[in-house]
């Protein structure tokens, strides 16, 4: 058999170009390393101020600051201390005092007195919280996370249905 001959049996050849590398481009990286350093940049100075002050000067601020603090969430605390009615279903909260740590003496009604086991106040960003666990028959680790509205002497938050693994929005108003 001639060459040619062998060459039209066969599939002709492709040429083979030379593979190019594929490089990511300068400015690809660059951003990326830009968005690296910004996020980091916006996680480091967000945080808590006091964190990044030296110690001398933590020291010198003394415990007046803290005192002030205390007294400032003693007086927010106080202002959650009453019964509360959510007018949707007659449910009511009693907040009856509360300890310098945050915890809270609640007792929650529907219309019977449903078993609390987790109730604690604190404060976040200017807004004094109250977060509330039950446990009892029908409440297993229902929760409710609430945020205390001074200008309308309301609680707003979310109602944690557990069972049913759904969350309601809900008010609580002062009951006179």
């Amino acid at each position: 058999m001639s060459a040619r001959k062998r060459k039209e049996g066969q599939p002709p050849k492709r040429e083979s170009k030379p593979r190019r590398k594929r490089y990511v481009p300068i400015a690809v990286v660059v951003c990326i390393a830009l968005a690296v350093a910004m996020a980091l940049g916006v996680l480091l100075f967000s945080g808590n101020k006091a964190d990044l002050e030296t110690p001398a000067v933590v020291a010198g601020k003394g415990s007046n600051a803290q005192q002030e603090s205390s007294a400032q969430k003693a007086d927010d605390f106080q202002k959650l201390v009453g019964r509360w009615l959510r007018p949707d279903g007659g449910y009511i909260i009693e907040i009856r005092g509360f300890d310098n740590k945050g915890g809270l003496d609640v007792s929650y009604l529907n219309p019977r007195p449903i078993n609390v086991s987790r109730a604690e106040a604190s404060k976040s960003g200017g807004f004094t919280k109250v977060f509330i666990e039950l446990q009892d028959v029908g409440y297993p680790g229902s929760t409710y996370s609430l945020i205390h509205d001074p200008s309308r002497d309301a609680l707003l938050g979310i109602y944690y249905q557990a069972q049913l693994g759904q969350s309601f929005e809900v008010v609580f108003i002062r009951m006179k």
